[in-house]
């Protein structure tokens, strides 16, 4: 299943402090500064690769940037270092943006994955709150207890403030979003209503819902959907932050691993305009003809960028 697709770091081994081999990377973007801090350790999780883009005019001047937090940081901005040879290619367009007037430019932290990936992004509040039948289904598909918990506190108890003592950042909460594809897009719903004081944005693209694509008997899975979608409703509407202070995206394709995703998507649509969220804080786009990999995310990220990051 395409969601743990992604190619995992191997050998990793943890630093005595947090920012120890600091270096720069020898395959420059072609806008911006790469800076890579090699298996970051934590008190929480894996140590895993960090890296941080900083934007063009960042050494010539003393300004302050918003900083943008992404999963999978392996896949954002080298097609090589990239699991199957595709990037988002993060720094161009965000260069372009920026120079077009469209959106704030910020600071990119990358944050690689491990081979606990799917662990680290599936929400231990929506997987608690499930029939234990159902629970352990899905504990046996992302392959043991969640990690997100321990993940959302390496992010914002020793990366986030680390980030902020190393750059020029702005590290209020208006300043500080969080984005991601697939279980990407799921941790980053996650961290925004676990971190609310933290984070004031998430953007979640192709977000990886619960799926069983193959056939059940006797309504079951019909069964097993509707349990499972109810139940996060529920967990999602008790951990939203209040919509006048927060932003939150969501898109999806329908092509691939993503034409699995509107049953799910549209009920959790309806579960924040509910809560208040109005179109100039909440939007969910669908992109005709989009696959679920890092080429059609590349494709449409003007659109979560924009949303999230717009013009002071």
């Amino acid at each position: 299943m395409r969601p743990d697709r992604r190619s995992a770091l191997a050998g990793l081994v943890a630093l005595p402090i947090l920012g120890t081999a600091l270096s720069a990377r020898a395959d420059a973007p072609p806008a911006g500064r790469l800076v890579e801090h090699p298996q970051t350790p934590s008190a929480h999780v894996q140590p895993r690769d960090v890296s941080v883009w900083l934007p063009p005019g960042y050494d010539a001047a003393d300004a302050r940037y918003p900083v943008l937090y992404m999963h999978d940081g392996q896949n954002l901005f080298d097609a090589a270092r990239a699991g199957y040879g595709k990037e988002w290619g993060v720094d161009e367009h965000l260069a372009r943006l920026s120079a077009n007037g469209q959106i704030r430019l910020p600071i990119v932290v990358g944050v690689h994955n491990t081979p606990l990936r799917l662990r680290e992004y599936v929400p231990a509040d929506m997987i608690r709150a499930l029939p234990g039948d159902i629970r352990a289904d899905l504990l046996t598909l992302y392959g043991g207890e969640p990690l997100s918990d321990g993940y959302l506190r390496f992010l914002v108890e020793e990366l986030k403030p680390f980030i902020d003592r190393t750059y020029r950042t702005r590290p209020a909460r208006d300043e500080t979003t969080i984005m991601g594809s697939s279980m990407g897009g799921l941790i980053s719903l996650y961290a925004l209503m676990k971190h609310p004081e933290v984070f004031g944005s998430a953007g979640c693209l192709s977000t990886h819902w619960p799926l069983r694509i193959e056939r059940l008997d006797d309504n079951r899975l019909e069964r097993w959907r509707e349990t499972i979608v109810q139940t996060w409703s529920e967990v999602i509407a008790r951990g939203l932050p209040g919509p006048s202070s927060h932003r939150l995206y969501f898109d999806r394709g329908d092509e691939t691993l993503d034409q699995f995703y509107a049953f799910f998507q549209s009920r959790i649509d309806t579960v924040v305009t509910a809560q208040g969220w109005t179109p100039d804080r909440f939007r969910s786009l669908v992109f005709p003809g989009a696959e679920h990999n890092e080429a059609s995310w590349n494709q449409r990220l003007d659109a979560p960028l924009t949303f999230l990051l717009p013009p002071a």
